[in-house]
């Protein structure tokens, strides 16, 4: 190996130390703080301070006490997940297909609801779906809703606001993914007499899954940790994991089952992911 060719690596990794003490600094010091967190006598938080007892009871005191809030928000994201897939998709295929020289337009259109806080998109929707609003006496006078129905408070207020305000995640990797299609591939399964739906799903679909599968975890993964949606929109019945990871964190001032909970539910969704990854058959974006 030359002496250019050697420099040329060292270069390389000088190139990474930044990235490195940035990871370290703030993902793996954290990380292990709340790992430690996780671990404290609970019945610590007098004058002395929390103590480090390796207390492993946190966990099943958490997953005891917090399991249904904990399934809740895995149905609630996986439920938004999949309607933004749906919604997503269908926008991301016209855009990529269909909008000609409106692309750019249109993709500017996904991405605008990002110049808005993520707390003010909420609250519009607390305000669009209100018990006097025009959707709930419109499906009141299509009968779709009772007299006294309403939608706020609902499981459906807190599944529309994860979708509306995650759909942006789910589009974007999807464009980028089915813009890359070459559109001939397409035509030639219709010249070998395949029909507009099989075509889809064999030659669209599958070039497309690497978006759909960084779509989902991109919508998923924040979805199911969020907790402004339930917080605002819904009520203590539709109450998510996220809200009461904070609700310990801040006003129970119970740190180890809070870093519990936390810890569970990053694991467990780091368990998911890698299943479905492995099944969806794209290793390579690990």
């Amino acid at each position: 190996m030359s002496d250019f060719q050697r420099r040329r690596g060292a270069v390389g990794y000088l190139l990474l130390i930044p990235a490195a003490l940035w990871l370290v600094l703030f993902f793996v010091v954290p990380f292990y703080s709340l790992l430690a967190t996780s671990l404290y006598d609970p019945s610590g938080s007098d004058f002395r301070g929390y103590q480090m007892t390796y207390e492993w009871s946190n966990y099943t005191h958490a997953l005891q006490d917090y399991w249904q809030p904990l399934v809740r928000s895995l149905i609630y994201g996986g439920v938004a997940t999949l309607l933004c897939l749906l919604l997503g998709y269908v926008l991301a295929y016209a855009i990529a297909f269909k909008a000609g020289r409106w692309k750019n337009l249109l993709l500017v259109l996904v991405i605008a609801p990002f110049f808005t806080s993520f707390l003010v998109r909420t609250l519009s929707w607390k305000l669009i779906l209100a018990d006097d609003g025009i959707v709930v006496n419109t499906l009141q006078a299509v009968h779709l809703l009772g007299p006294d129905g309403r939608l706020l408070a609902t499981p459906v207020a807190v599944i529309a606001g994860l979708t509306y305000n995650f759909l942006p995640f789910m589009v974007l990797p999807l464009f980028a993914s089915i813009d890359k299609i070459d559109h001939r591939l397409i035509e030639a399964s219709g010249d070998l007499y395949a029909n507009p739906v099989v075509g889809f799903f064999k030659v669209t679909w599958p070039l497309s899954l690497p978006g759909v599968v960084s779509g989902t975890l991109l919508t998923f993964i924040p979805a199911v940790g969020d907790f402004i949606n339930a917080q605002l929109l819904g009520s203590p019945n539709q109450r998510m994991v996220g809200s009461v990871i904070q609700s310990l964190f801040t006003d129970a001032n119970d740190y180890p089952a809070a870093a519990a909970l936390s810890m569970i539910l990053m694991v467990l969704i780091v368990a998911m992911v890698l299943v479905y990854i492995r099944r969806a058959g794209t290793e390579e974006l690990l």
